[in-house]
This record gives C-alpha cells, structure tokens and sequence, in this order.
C-alpha cells in the first residue's frame, strides 16, 4: 500500500497496521488519519481480513494528535480536521475484530484510537491518559463516551477532568486492557490472538462484534431481537455447515467465510 504515515502489512488473513511518525510519537496529523481512513476502508472491502492489529513503530504507541498542526487550523476547518475522530471512527467501523498492540504511551488521540478497538494488550512500560482539559480542550474523538463504556464512569471521569495518566498496571485493574506483557513478547501475544481469531468462522465473528456494539445503545429486548436476528442468519452459512459437521466427526473445522 502507497502510505507515508502508517504500514499496512497483510499476512494471509490478519492485517498489521502500524502508526509509522516515529520521530514525533507517532502523533496524528490529517495525512495520518487520512491514510488510516482509507486503509480501514480497503479492509473492510477485502472478505480475506479476518482481524486486524493496530501498534506504532518505535516505542510510543501515540502521543496524541500533532499540537503544531491544530495550531494551524481555525475557523470553519476544524470540524473537518479533527484527525482524533477521523481515527476513532475508521477503526471502530471495521467489521473485523480489531486488537490495540499497545507498545508505549497512548495518550489523547492515542488512547482514544486505542478505546475503538475490540481487544487491547499493552506492554509493561505503557501509559494512557487523556490530557486534553490541561490545554483547555475536552477529548474530541470518543474519549468521553467510549471510556466510560469500558471502565465505567466514575473511573473515566477522573481520567478525563484531571487529565492524569495511568500506568499499565492500573490500566489492567480497571478494564482499559486485558492483558499485560513484556515490551519483546507484545507482537507474539497479538499474533496469537489474531490467529485463534482467524481459526474462527469470520462472519459469525462479525455478527457477534455487531451484537455487542450495536447492543450496548439498545434495550435489552431490542438487543435480544437483533442477537436472534443475526444468528439465524448465519444458519444459511456453508460455515455454519462445516462447523458443525467439524464437531461431529472430532476435527477442527475449516473456515472459508461463506
């Protein structure tokens, strides 16, 4: 793929994405969440994607959005170039599931990309916060709405209103991430995952990442109806088929997303 500021490696059905602005903490600027827009886009489009990972290069995660380009944007463009929720939206509307490598600081933007993703490890030597009330701004790319989602509202208010960070440890006690590893096992552990992901049948993995998502903003009747809307959808799946018979005759099933 033709990007300056991200790596887009595919490795049979699992794509690597890699935010790749090593010199400046991997910051997002609107080239950056252009180039991600459109990689999310090009998944999506591609029925051989079975999971994503998101890391950055070096050893930052994400700093955050570039300061000296907002700086640069007033007025009517604005709205346009919040890069933060360019991101958080690309990623939160992949149909695969998407796993957060968190290799360093995430931070603002960076945690906030972090929070679009459907599983998150982190090594050791991370950190996450959302700083923005101590530049007199509030996060604009899901940080107030998604992080109360995930670790509950109390915990995610005084994230946001303080500003201050958590290390990876605390990160792992209030549910931001499920698992903690060394900085050099980090890759391995999300290939692992990634690939426990694509030995599943892909579309009933979808579905049930459509549930849950789409569940959350519903009533629990509402949700239930789409929980039963969706599977029997998938009982016309030549996956579902395989599954099944897999089971019968004591072998693993071989999945084809069809």
């Amino acid at each position: 793929m033709p990007y300056k500021t991200i790596i887009y490696d595919k490795k049979e059905h699992v794509v690597w994405l890699s935010l790749n602005r090593p010199k400046v903490g991997n910051a997002i600027n609107l080239e950056l969440a252009n180039e991600l827009v459109d990689a999310c886009r090009v998944i999506n489009q591609n029925d051989e994607v079975w999971a994503v990972i998101i890391t950055g290069a070096g050893d930052v995660f994400c700093s955050g959005c570039d300061l000296a380009e907002m700086r640069s944007i007033t007025g009517d463009n604005l709205k346009k170039a919040n890069a933060a929720s360019l991101c958080s939206t690309a990623v939160a509307g992949m149909n695969c599931p998407v796993i957060a490598a968190i290799n360093g600081d995430a931070l603002g933007a960076g945690l906030e990309l972090v929070l679009s993703c459907d599983i998150r490890i982190c090594s050791e030597n991370a950190c996450f916060g959302l700083p923005e009330t101590s530049y007199g701004l509030i996060p604009g790319g899901g940080g107030t709405q998604r992080l109360p989602r995930i670790v509950g509202k109390g915990k995610a208010t005084e994230m946001v209103i303080t500003a201050e960070p958590i290390d990876a440890v605390e990160a792992y006690r209030i549910g931001l991430v499920s698992k903690v590893v060394p900085r050099q096992n980090l890759a391995t552990e999300a290939g692992e995952i990634a690939g426990k992901l694509s030995l599943r049948a892909p579309i009933a993995v979808r579905y049930a990442k459509e549930a849950i998502n789409k569940g959350m903003d519903m009533t629990l009747a509402q949700g239930l109806r789409l929980e039963a809307d969706l599977s029997f959808l998938l009982q016309t799946t030549k996956d579902r088929a395989e599954g099944i018979k897999a089971f019968l005759e004591k072998r693993k099933a071989t999945f084809k997303g069809e």
